[in-house]
């Protein structure tokens, strides 16, 4: 039997396991990348571990969330960061740089590599033929100390492409179809492939938009070949020495296979307020657009802006609309300049922001109260701009500025086509934002600098045979780790400070949850299908455990979540029958009892009053141990293991 792409990367990097759905696997890895918003507290952990010297082919610590420095705590985080990395054998991208996920392709990925990162969009890389996966920042410090990444092994899903994309028609609106077929809950415990003929037509960065928001499908990761395609743009970067040939073997089998048409799609956009609620752009051309914003790690890269630039030349945006555009990297910003596309813009009407994530975590640009927002991004859960009213809409570059000149949700394909933008020959290399660690030999002797806003990790709890507590608070199906911790500007600058941060949880749900949550003393939550989707962030799971939190319930979980969770401490349970979530109410005092019985047999009887109700346990027998020990960081100090 033949193997597909993720199973040869998986075979080559396998640590522990065997390779059948299912069943808990290590990895090797190769790469990590953290970022600012959750890359402070993975570097407090790493130190935690006691490893001088990180121990993996490359690891690279990006500032590109949390650059808007209102106040001493972002700057002194970045500081912290910045030492932490010299001392410890990372790389460091300065603010301004560029955004993780470009930079990463751009620069630093592999073919054939593994890569994890503490940010759920880390399957970029899977456009450069990469094995890239989102995790904890618990699991990236594992790994930069040489610890095996563990996942369960995923099922294989094949998407074939076919033919060629029309005008103004864009690989982000590849995605949006599969997201429409699928749904953001149908990539789960999944691997997405794309082949076909259609893939040849496909650029490395257009690829790279795809497996981005393959994130949002909930799949570990999604991944492309590396052909000619990836060897050429890899050329352009000065990087060939860094191509291999990757593909899938004819009799590969997968678990599920989907065939799109590109040339038979249209425009599409992703309307408010989840990623697959997602119609063709041509029904919704009567909505009226406040605020446009084009970049975020889907969107910035040069031939994205390109195309935009081209759209905009010599005609001005319409004036109802606020034009933002947020270039994906400094080598992206600097050709823009170069060929006068920046002018195009700038001359059009639109604010050329910094190069970094910004407006898509919430970092300023925020929309105007109940405004509709037509942004390139890839998440527009409630609330995530900053503006809790405001009506986000995903969608291409093209439609972005097609719908900045009208005043109104546009299709592009109604206005002159802007062509295909070839990857130039080569790009404006140039490095010098990136900085090297020190030597080993100097590194000893380094002064880690830490600010006032750095706080201890929060005390974690070896799990007890029996938890009796009140569940504070029950909510339903697609809860998003924005709606468990938010980001945005008031909260991320508190990222290394627990106590602070753990304020704002569950904020957009229920503002009197922390409080009463705290008062309570423990607690349990209980929740729907797919709960703790989108972001990576583990403050969504230390903010619960630091309010008391001793246990979730809930239909199902989103892969990272359930990870985090269980490295924090938290016992995560499932429902044997979904019909058992309406039995328990907000109120109620349940008791878990003869927990430790139940790990051996993955169950457990819940008792609510006179109800006894049956919840699963989908833990591998690592992660048990870890419950027992008290959370990931325990487990490796009484083991004296990383991984």
């Amino acid at each position: 039997m033949g193997k597909t792409i993720a199973e040869k990367i998986i075979e080559q990097h396998l640590l522990s396991g065997e390779m059948k759905t299912g069943e808990e696997i290590g990895l090797r890895i190769d790469q990590t990348l953290t970022q600012d918003a959750t890359g402070t507290m993975a570097y407090l952990e790493f130190e935690s571990m006691g490893v001088d010297q990180v121990r993996t082919e490359r690891s690279v610590a990006y500032i590109d969330h949390n650059t808007l420095q209102s106040g001493f705590e972002n700057a002194d985080d970045h500081r912290y960061i910045q030492s932490v990395a010299a001392k410890h054998g990372i790389w460091f991208s300065r603010p301004g740089n560029g955004i993780c996920h470009q930079l990463q392709y751009e620069r630093i990925g592999k073919p054939g590599k593994t890569l994890i990162g503490s940010d759920s969009h880390t399957p970029t890389g899977g456009g450069l033929g990469m094995l890239a996966m989102g995790a904890g920042g618990m699991d990236v410090a594992v790994a930069m100390g040489g610890g095996a990444y563990y996942i369960p092994m995923p099922r294989l899903i094949r998407v074939n492409l076919k033919n060629r994309l029309g005008d103004n028609v864009s690989a982000k609106d590849v995605i949006l179809e599969v997201l429409r077929q699928l749904s953001v809950k149908g990539g789960v415990g999944a691997i997405v492939e794309y082949g076909g003929e259609g893939i040849q037509s496909l650029s490395v960065p257009e690829r790279c938009t795809i497996t981005n928001m393959g994130a949002e499908l909930g799949a570990t990761t999604s991944i492309f070949p590396s052909d000619e395609e990836t060897r050429k743009f890899l050329k352009a970067q000065n990087r060939e020495e860094d191509w291999i040939p990757l593909s899938s073997d004819e009799d590969a089998v997968y678990a599920e296979e989907y065939t799109i048409d590109l040339s038979e799609l249209k425009p599409l956009a992703a309307c408010p307020h989840s990623p697959d609620n997602v119609k063709p752009v041509d029904e919704l051309k009567k909505i009226k657009v406040d605020q446009i914003a084009i970049g975020s790690c889907t969107n910035s890269s040069y031939a994205d802006m390109l195309k935009v630039a081209r759209m905009l030349k010599g005609k001005k945006i319409a004036d109802g609309v606020s034009l933002g555009i947020s270039p994906g990297s400094r080598q992206v910003l600097s050709m823009l300049a170069e060929c006068g596309a920046l002018t195009d813009m700038i001359d059009a009407g639109a604010r050329i922001l910094e190069c970094t994530c910004g407006p898509c975590i919430g970092m300023g640009f925020s929309p105007n109260s109940g405004g509709v927002s037509l942004r390139t991004f890839n998440r527009n859960f409630l609330g995530r701009s900053g503006t809790k009213d405001g009506q986000v809409y995903l969608v291409s570059p093209e439609t972005a500025a097609a719908s900045a000149l009208s005043g109104y949700i546009t299709d592009p394909t109604t206005l002159e086509s802007v062509g295909k933008v070839e990857i130039p020959e080569q790009f404006r290399i140039n490095d010098s934002g990136f900085i090297p660690p020190l030597p080993p030999e100097e590194a000893k002797d380094a002064e880690v600098l830490r600010g006032p806003n750095i706080k201890p990790f929060p005390e974690t709890h070896p799990l007890e045979n029996e938890i009796q507590a009140e569940v504070l608070l029950k909510v339903g199906d697609n809860i998003t780790t924005d709606h468990i911790m938010p980001a945005g500007a008031k909260v991320l600058p508190y990222r290394s400070n627990i106590p602070k941060i753990s304020t704002f949880c569950f904020g957009v749900v229920d503002e009197t949850f922390p409080e009463r949550a705290k008062a309570a003393g423990k607690g349990i939550i209980v929740g729907g299908s797919n709960y703790g989707q989108g972001s990576s962030r583990e403050h969504a799971a230390l903010a619960p455990l630091y309010l008391g939190i001793r246990a979730v319930i809930v239909k199902s979980f989103a892969r990272i979540h359930m990870a985090n969770l269980v490295n924090a401490g938290i016992l995560p349970l499932v429902f044997e029958d979904p019909a058992d979530y309406d039995r328990i109410r907000q109120g109620d005092v349940l008791t878990l009892s003869d927990i430790f019985e139940g790990l051996k047999e993955n169950r457990v009887i819940l008792h609510a009053g006179e109800k006894e109700i049956p919840l699963r346990m989908e833990l591998a027998e690592r992660q048990k141990e870890m419950l027992l020990a008290g959370g990931l960081l325990k487990y490796a100090a009484a083991t004296g293991k990383q991984r």
